[in-house]
Formats: structure tokens, C-alpha cells, sequence
């Protein structure tokens, strides 16, 4: 059998090039005991923290593969949540920079989290309409809330009643009695969608923002609950028994829900502000305290008002009173009586200012200082943040920036890439500047005005770099200085590519005025005429029949390969410019195409999503291979090597093997569209760029890679993308109401019920041998020694048992749940034996209660009509509610600050367990 092929692994390196990222929010968080200073960005699929002040980069929350889409920090500022595109969360510690907690509930991207007041529940809400309420201390989900028809946009708890408000796309606001998780009322006041939500004067008001001009405002009334919930409806309502019995179904049903509404609240329009855009509210949201309400649209205006304290109110009220008395005097008319004077809604909440930033705004956080200052930043849409500084107080606020966050990327898509000949600099252009970055740092270390840039490259020498623009420029520039020195009209049309000649004296370029154009490098007189710089000189030019995509010289320099926008490519030889060779098969163009170093191959890659192999003696076809799912946008090849890279509008970056026309490896990273990429001349790196504004950086690593384990790595994340898939396991008895639970099935949910079976099966085997080994003992009449289980050994020869417990308390807190629902009745009844044994030895008590609830709940039938399973059940209810109140007694007389000081979280847990009174959950067992 012969050698196979070897091939090194890729794999990503860095990401860089991308400030922030445009899908979530931006958020203020305190780091070091500083607030107001650090912000925290999504930034692809990892989080960044900016410090303002310097315009650095101070942490970076490392993602996995999801691109970010929502940011909350905790109230006490340790704790920042975050929400990605799968629907998945995770609460990550700013302090050490760790995410050691993550939530599955949602099926698609999550659009709003928020916290309560304590930090102890978090809210999450997402385009897959359910709201899901989450124990951020015990690590678990509480209940799903079912009701939206279209995506949530913001979900909000109020801080002094235990009640969720929540807005959709749908044009609802729903109100949730989080007591009963149920929905008691519902703001129908909107004809289209809701994007934002804020409290106001102590939760006193509620605004609302929609897809107009208009910010509706709501009064909010709390009502005391007078009588008792226990009572006979008739007694609460004003009719006697008889008059209740007279009316139908449907009223009584209607008049419950509307008292259960006026028993909790009652929420009335009071009015509408106008904003100054007239499109649809992107962001809503007020400061800390609430004083200060602010937002924006689709433009780049930042909205600020401010609303009035009860103590301004009242000292507006006087002294509009004092002037109405006043007036009344000169009028020499009766004085008017003070209930005629009232204030405006429009003179409660003042618009104070309006920020005016340099691009578009996507979103905004505030923080108002102790000494009155507001400090505002902005997310903007071109890849930028910026703060700003005003006093609200002030007669006239003045609006003062504070600090802008620019140099670490473009403010447009990058469109071209360039390595230099020593593999250290890297090139990047866009439509308003270049950038050069040293790539072992990641630092941007020039930047230079430019105009529409569409190709590159590095003059040899690497001093000077050379710009093609879309108006047909040539661009030359001085890395040194930094400095444009010369620009030549060169094409009539856009100039599409570039290509430096093999004998580095100068270089070719095809544009879309149908022309090829010959350049050489020339030295000439600078302007004062004492020293000499590079310049170019146009030496030839052959006209086409159709605009030129591409062109490419053979590495010997005998031919010309040039893209036409009639889907061929043709072979020109480069000395007498006579036509060789037509390429054609794509059936649409050809974007982009190499030739190997050796001169035997040209790969073509097509908006068709084909690449196609030709060789180059003879023209002929070698292998046609669908490479991308959408338009292939770039194609080169590794140097010395007859492999090649191609990426595509489909977010991927592929590696190709040309002589058996294998497909090799695939770099997933980019989370749109791939524009261009660079490989650097030794192969070792390449750069790509994105529509997501991010450059990314990957490495040859010395690591093999075979192709059949690369086969089946790829089989295996298919078949767990299909496990997610999959619909979610019903629990008998439950219908699909408003609540559900807040959990879903998961890979890792299945792996987790996977490990509990083993381990169950190997308590049974264990158990059946120990028997067969007392008998074979007893028949005997001596002891035989007992083989022991290497598994039980590695854990330090534990009993079975006590395996299982280990394996249960291995279990993610968050998955243990949708774990158990997964887990095949069979070994329940084994569990519920272990669960009674470990319960009584008072080991993981918190635990085992609450994987033993959840079980009785959704095997309640079965487990009943077992009559195997009654004594155990019986058993069960004497040690569950003897041994948590043991706990509970001991958890509670302990004092809790030594609780919090030990580091010990599964302390903490335990009591706040105890004093939620989970024990009184096992009485109806």
C-alpha cells in the first residue's frame, strides 16, 4: 500500500480589524472599580471590553462559534451576560474573563436579557417568540413563557412587585405574573411593532417606542391586593350570589380576568412625546436611576430627555400657580382655583438635547455620574464608538466628545488584501483608507487616506504600496511617511485587478473600460528635483472585446491570463500579445483564477460556485468541483504547491488538493460574506476579510491532517446539529400552554443521560455480580476475592453507588433537567433506590430533591400505578422531608457571611434553597 498524501492543518489564529460588531448591543461595565470608563462590544463571536479613556483593548471574552447578539451586565458589576445567535447564553465573571455558565432554551438568536434588581434571575428573550426566565445562582432555568407571535424586542422586571413586562414585533406589551407565570394583561394600544420598552418615575410610567414618531407613555397604578386570594369570587364582587349565578360562562371568565388585572395594576395611555426622526425606534432606554430617557432611529441622532422628580413637579406647580395668580391680579378677575393648573406631559419629561454622531448609531448605553454629568456611547454603524459628555442640568447642555475608538479597523468592508515579501506586513483597503498591520502583533501601524480601493500590492522592496480604485486610479504610497505620491488616471472604468510581474520590474492590471494595461516601475525626480522616488509608466495596452474581472502572469512570464465578463478566460502570450488559449465552461464569470508556481495549472473560481481546473499546455478541463454555496470571490494558490484556497460569499474558507482534486479542509470562522483573501509567500498564514468588518488570521499548523478523520469529524457536528434539531421531548400530562420548560434538548443533554444510563448499567451489573459473588462465597465456605471494576478503581474504588452520584453531580446544573426528560423510564426505578440510599446518608440533599421533583413530575402515572415503587416512594417521603429540614435547620442557624467569604457557591445555593422553602415540595409526596 502506498503513502498517502500529507497535508498540515489550518487553523484560526486572531481576529482583528473589527472594533464592534453591528447585530448586538453596547453596555457600560465596571472593571477595576471604575465605572463609566470600559464599554463592552460584541465583536463577531467573542465580547470585547474598550477602555474610552486610552482607546484600548483591555479583556476579551472568548466565544465558541456564535456570533453575539445581546449584552446585560450583573447589577453588582462582577457578572456580564451574553447572549448569542443559537440561542444560547452564557454569564461570563469580568473579573477572571471566564464564561463558566451557560443556558440552552432558545431555538434562534437571542434579542434582549435583563436583569432583576438583585442579579439573582435573569430574562432572556428571542426571535423564536418565548421569553425564558433563568436562576442565574442555581444555574438553571425556571420556566418558559409562551404568548408573543412574532420576536421579543425587550423584556424588563419591575423592581419592587414580582412582575416581567415584555414587547414584540407582534405590536403587544404583555404583563406576567411571575408568582403564577401567567399573563394577566395586555397593552393592545399599538399598530405596529414594539421595539423598546422603559420605566420611569419609580416604575411609575411606562414608555413604549414603536415603528412611528411617537414614544407612547403609560401611567402604571399598583393596587394593594385587599382580599383574601382564597375568598368565593361572589364575595369579591359587588352583586350578590344570585346575580352571580345569572350570568354566562364567557362573563365570568372575562370579569376574573379583569379583576385579576385591577387586582395587580391598572395601566392607562396618558399620552404621547413626539420624537424629531420619523422612522422606527431602534433603541429605547434610560440611565441607572431612570432620571434620563434616550433614543434613536435609523439615523444618526441620539434623542435625550429628561424626566422631572416628584420635588421638581411640585416646584414647577407653584410656580406656575404663583404666575396664574399673578395674571389673575392684573385682569383684576377672580383669582383661579389651583385644580385648574396641571402640567403637561411634554413638561414632565423635557427633551433636553440631540447627539449628532458621525454615522449612523445601532446602539447606545448611559451612565449619569454623581456629579450630574451624563456620559453616553454609542455604537455606530461603521465600525466605530464613540462617547460623548453633556450636563442635563444646564440652561443650554453643550454636547462635548469625549473620545472616539477608530484606528482598529475600517469603516467600510475590506476589499483587498496584500502580504509583503517577508510575511510580516499585511495590507488591507477599503473604501476610505489603507491599512497596513504588523501581523505577529496585530497592530494597525499605518493608516492612509485613500479612495474606493478594489486591488493591492506591495512594490518590491516593501517600502511602497500600490491601490487600484473603482474610479480607475492607480495609487502609489510611501509606507515610511505614509504619505500618497503619485495618482494616475489609469483605467476609464473601475480597475479590477492587479498583477505585479514575475520579474518584479512592473506589473499589469485589467479594468472595465475593456483594456489590459502594461506598467513598468521608473525612478524620477521628486518636486524639489534633488532626490529620486518611484513612479510608473504605462509601457503597453491590449483592448479587449469585454470588461476585464482578472488577470494573472504565469510564473515564467511567457503568458497572460485575463477574465472577461463573457465567462471565458483567455491566454494571451505576454511578449507579442497573440491570443493562445479560450477557457470557457462557466456559465457565469469568472471572478477570480491563479496559476501554480510551476506554470502546469489554472484554477478559475465563478459566480457560477464552481471552480474549475484547466491545465495550461493544452487548455483542457481537468476537473470541474462545486466548491462554495454562493460566488466564489477569491482563489489562490500555495506557494511551491499545488494547493489552493478559495472563499465564497457562503462565510467559508476552503483548501483544495489540484492533482486529485480533493477537497481538504474547511475554515469556518467568518459569519458573512468572505470577500478577499492573502496568503503569505512562505504559506504559513493567510488573511481573509469579511462582511462583518473582520479581518481573521490563520496558521499552518505542524499538525497532520488526514482526510478520513477530517470526514468524520465533519459527520459527527452534522448528526449533533441534527440531534438539536430534533424536536423536543413532551412531558406526559403537560399541554402546550403559556408556561413551559425553560430548557432544550441539547448534545450535551443527550451525552449527560447517555453517562447516567452507563453508569446505572454498571450499578446493575456490579449489584448482580456482588450477589453471584456471596453465593459462590457462601458455597464455598470461604472468601473469594472479588474482581474489582476498573472504572470504580479509577474513581478511587468507590462503591457503585456512589459512582452514580458522581456522575449525577457531574451533570451541568443547567442541563440536568432536559437530561432526566431524555432518559428512558427503565432506569428511573433504579434511580429513585439510589436517590432514597444517598438521601438518608445526607449526601447532595439540594440535588437529589431536585432531580427526584422533577422525575415525579413527569413520571407521575407511571411511578403511581408501580406497585413495586410504592414503598420506595414511601420511604422517600420520610428521608426527603426529614433530611431537608435537617439541612435546612443547619444550612439557616449558620451565619451567612462565612458563607460568602469561603468562596463556597454550593453553600450559598443550599441556603438560599432552604430559605426559598423548596422542603414544603415534598409534602405531597
Amino acid at each position: 500500500m502506498g503513502l498517502t498524501k500529507q497535508y498540515l492543518r489550518y487553523t484560526a489564529s486572531a481576529l482583528f480589524g473589527v472594533i464592534a460588531s453591528q447585530k448586538g448591543n453596547i453596555v457600560y461595565v465596571t472593571l477595576q472599580g471604575e465605572k463609566g470608563r470600559y464599554v463592552a462590544v460584541p465583536a463577531c463571536e467573542h465580547v470585547f471590553i474598550w477602555d474610552t479613556r486610552k482607546g484600548e483593548k483591555v479583556l476579551i471574552l472568548q466565544g465558541l462559534k456564535q456570533e453575539v447578539t445581546s449584552l446585560c451586565p450583573s447589577p453588582d458589576g462582577l457578572h456580564l451576560a451574553v447572549g448569542y445567535e443559537d440561542g444560547s447564553i452564557r454569564v461570563f465573571s469580568l473579573l477572571s474573563g471566564e464564561g463558566n455558565v451557560t443556558f440552552n432554551g432558545h431555538k434562534s438568536s437571542v434579542t434582549t436579557l435583563q436583569y432583576d434588581h438583585l442579579g439573582g434571575r435573569l430574562v432572556s428573550g428571542s426571535k423564536d417568540t418565548d421569553v425564558i426566565v433563568w436562576d442565574v445562582i442555581n444555574e438553571s432555568g425556571l420556566y418558559r413563557l409562551r404568548g408573543h407571535k412574532d420576536a421579543v424586542t425587550q423584556a424588563l422586571f419591575l423592581r419592587e412587585k414580582n412582575l416581567l413586562v415584555t414587547s414584540g414585533k407582534d405590536a403587544l406589551v404583555k404583563w406576567w405574573d411571575l408568582d403564577t407565570q401567567h399573563c394577566f394583561k395586555t397593552l393592545v394600544g399599538h399598530r405596529t411593532e414594539v421595539w423598546g420598552l422603559a420605566f420611569v418615575s419609580q416604575e411609575k410610567r411606562l414608555i413604549t417606542g414603536a415603528a412611528d414618531s411617537e414614544l407612547r407613555v403609560w401611567n402604571i397604578t399598583y393596587i394593594q391586593e385587599a382580599t383574601d386570594p382564597n375568598e368565593p369570587e361572589f364575595k369579591k364582587s359587588k352583586g350578590p350570589p344570585a346575580q352571580a349565578e345569572k350570568t354566562s360562562e364567557v362573563d365570568e371568565t372575562s370579569a376574573q380576568d379583569e379583576m385579576l388585572e385591577e387586582r395587580l395594576l391598572r395601566c392607562n395611555k396618558a399620552g404621547s412625546i413626539m420624537r424629531a426622526g420619523r422612522d422606527r425606534v431602534v433603541t429605547l432606554a434610560t440611565d441607572r436611576t431612570g432620571r434620563i430617557l434616550a433614543c434613536h432611529g435609523t439615523d444618526s441622532v441620539l434623542e435625550v430627555f429628561c424626566v422631572l422628580t416628584e420635588e421638581e413637579i411640585c416646584k414647577k406647580m407653584e410656580k406656575k400657580m404663583r404666575k396664574a395668580k399673578k395674571k389673575a391680579k392684573l385682569k383684576s378677575e377672580e383669582e383661579e382655583p389651583e385644580g385648574s393648573v396641571e402640567m403637561s406631559l411634554q413638561e414632565e419629561i423635557q427633551r433636553v438635547t440631540s447627539i449628532k454622531a458621525s454615522a449612523k448609531i445601532k446602539s447606545f448605553d448611559l451612565i449619569l455620574c454623581p456629579k450630574g454629568e451624563l456620559k453616553a456611547t454609542l455604537l455606530l454603524q461603521n465600525n466605530t464608538i464613540e462617547s460623548y459628555i453633556l450636563k442635563p442640568s444646564a440652561q443650554v447642555p453643550q454636547v462635548v466628545r469625549a473620545s472616539k475608538i477608530t484606528i482598529g479597523g475600517h469603516r467600510s468592508d475590506v476589499r483587498t488584501l496584500a502580504f509583503s515579501s517577508d510575511n510580516i506586513a499585511v495590507l488591507s483597503a477599503a473604501a476610505e483608507s489603507v491599512k497596513i498591520w504588523n501581523r505577529s502583533t496585530l497592530q494597525c501601524i499605518r493608516t492612509m487616506a485613500c479612495e474606493y480601493a478594489l486591488c493591492s500590492l506591495f512594490v518590491p522592496g516593501d517600502r511602497q504600496v500600490i491601490i487600484g480604485t473603482k474610479t480607475g486610479k492607480l495609487q502609489l504610497y510611501d509606507l515610511a511617511s505614509g504619505s500618497l505620491l503619485e495618482t494616475l488616471a489609469a483605467h476609464d472604468g473601475a480597475l479590477w485587478s492587479i498583477s505585479l510581474s514575475p520579474d518584479q520590474r512592473g506589473f499589469v492590471t485589467g479594468g472595465a473600460d475593456k483594456c489590459v494595461k502594461f506598467w513598468d516601475f521608473e525612478l524620477v525626480k521628486d518636486e524639489n528635483g534633488t532626490q529620486k522616488r518611484l513612479s510608473m509608466k504605462q509601457i503597453r495596452i491590449l483592448q479587449l472585446d469585454e470588461d476585464v474581472l482578472c488577470v494573472r502572469y504565469s510564473p515564467n512570464q511567457k503568458l497572460l491570463a485575463v477574465s472577461l465578463l463573457d465567462c471565458t478566460v483567455k491566454i494571451f502570450y505576454t511578449d507579442t500579445l497573440k491570443f493562445f488559449l479560450s477557457l470557457y465552461g462557466h456559465k457565469l464569470p469568472v471572478l477570480c483564477m491563479d496559476i501554480s508556481y510551476d506554470g502546469a495549472l489554472i484554477a478559475t473560481g465563478s459566480a457560477d460556485r464552481n471552480v474549475k481546473i484547466w491545465g495550461l499546455d493544452f487548455g483542457d478541463c481537468h476537473r470541474s468541483l462545486f466548491a462554495h454555496d454562493d460566488s466564489v470571490m477569491t482563489l489562490q494558490f500555495v506557494h511551491k504547491s499545488h494547493l489552493f484556497f478559495t472563499a465564497g460569499k457562503d462565510h467559508k474558507i476552503k483548501q483544495w488538493d489540484a492533482d486529485k482534486f480533493e477537497h481538504i479542509q474547511t475554515l469556518e470562522g467568518h459569519h458573512q460574506e468572505v470577500w478577499c483573501l492573502a496568503l503569505s509567500p512562505n504559506g504559513d498564514y493567510i488573511v481573509s476579510s469579511s462582511h462583518d468588518k473582520s479581518l481573521r488570521l490563520w496558521e499552518r499548523t505542524r499538525e497532520p491532517l488526514i482526510l478520513e478523520e477530517e470526514r468524520e469529524m465533519q459527520r459527527e457536528a452534522e448528526y449533533e446539529e441534527s440531534v438539536a434539531k430534533e424536536e423536543q421531548p413532551v412531558v406526559a400530562g403537560e399541554t402546550q400552554g403559556e408556561t413551559g420548560l425553560a430548557g432544550k434538548k441539547t448534545i450535551e443533554t443527550v451525552k449527560a443521560a447517555e453517562r447516567i444510563m452507563e453508569a446505572i448499567e454498571l450499578y446493575r451489573e456490579e449489584t448482580a455480580k456482588l450477589k453471584e459473588h456471596q453465593a459462590i462465597c457462601k458455597a464455598a465456605g470461604k472468601e473469594v476475592p472479588l474482581p474489582v471494576n476498573p472504572i470504580l478503581q479509577a474513581y478511587g474504588n468507590i462503591s457503585p453507588s456512589a459512582y452514580v452520584l458522581e456522575v449525577f453531580k457531574k451533570v451541568k446544573s443547567s442541563e440536568l433537567e432536559e437530561s432526566l426528560l431524555v432518559l428512558p423510564f427503565s432506569y428511573v426505578p433504579d434511580l429513585l433506590v439510589l436517590f432514597n440510599e444517598h438521601i438518608q446518608r445526607g449526601l447532595e440533599v439540594e440535588l437529589l430533591c431536585r432531580a427526584l421533583l422533577f422525575l415525579l413530575r413527569i413520571h407521575f402515572g407511571r411511578i403511581t400505578s408501580n406497585q413495586l415503587l410504592v414503598t420506595v416512594i414511601e420511604n422517600l417521603k420520610k428521608t426527603t422531608i426529614s433530611k431537608v429540614s435537617e439541612v435546612r435547620v443547619s444550612i439557616c442557624s449558620a451565619p451567612l457571611p462565612g458563607l460568602w467569604h469561603s468562596d463556597s457557591t454550593s453553600g450559598y445555593r443550599m441556603h438560599r434553597f432552604c430559605l426559598k422553602g423548596h422542603a414544603k415540595s415534598s409534602a405531597p409526596l
